[in-house]
């Protein structure tokens, strides 16, 4: 495959998702060995690792624009409800993540435990589906560009 600029901030993006969620098993599995300083470490990098791919991934769409889906027409309506389910899995891993770190700021540590565990997993499946819209949109079934967002709004 050549990696040229169709897959190089997808890639990237892609990528740091990735590593955020090695980096939140990481740290769930210091938080269970009580490694606590450890653990706050480790979040705190994922959660880094996440925002770098925020940016990356938004810069994209507002500069390139959005990958249109290259595959079977057959398929589209599929692809298109996976697509919607891993948005809201997105969007709720977010919010629920930055309400974990702000309980975990704050010592509110029962309730930082609670909501840990659940972010966790709502973000591992977020990752999960995440590399699997990529391998579909890139790998699978290269589509094409639509135009970016500035582009659309200002012609």
């Amino acid at each position: 495959m050549n990696l040229d600029w169709y897959f190089i901030f997808p890639t990237i993006s892609t990528s740091f998702i990735v590593i955020s969620a090695v980096l939140v098993a990481i740290g769930w599995s210091l938080a269970i060995k009580r490694r606590l300083e450890a653990h706050k470490s480790v979040m705190i990098w994922a959660a880094i690792a996440a925002i770098i791919f925020f940016i990356i991934y938004s810069s994209r769409t507002l500069i390139i624009g959005n990958t249109s889906w290259g595959g079977p027409p057959e398929l589209k309506p599929f692809y298109v409800t996976f697509l919607l389910f891993h948005i809201v899995l997105a969007t709720v891993a977010a919010v629920f993540g930055i309400t974990t770190l702000t309980l975990g700021f704050k010592s509110k540590f029962a309730k930082h435990r609670k909501w840990g565990r659940v972010t966790s997993l709502i973000w591992f499946f977020t990752a999960i589906t995440g590399v699997a819209v990529y391998v579909l949109l890139y790998l699978m079934y290269p589509g094409g560009h639509t135009k970016p967002v500035f582009h659309a709004i200002f012609g």
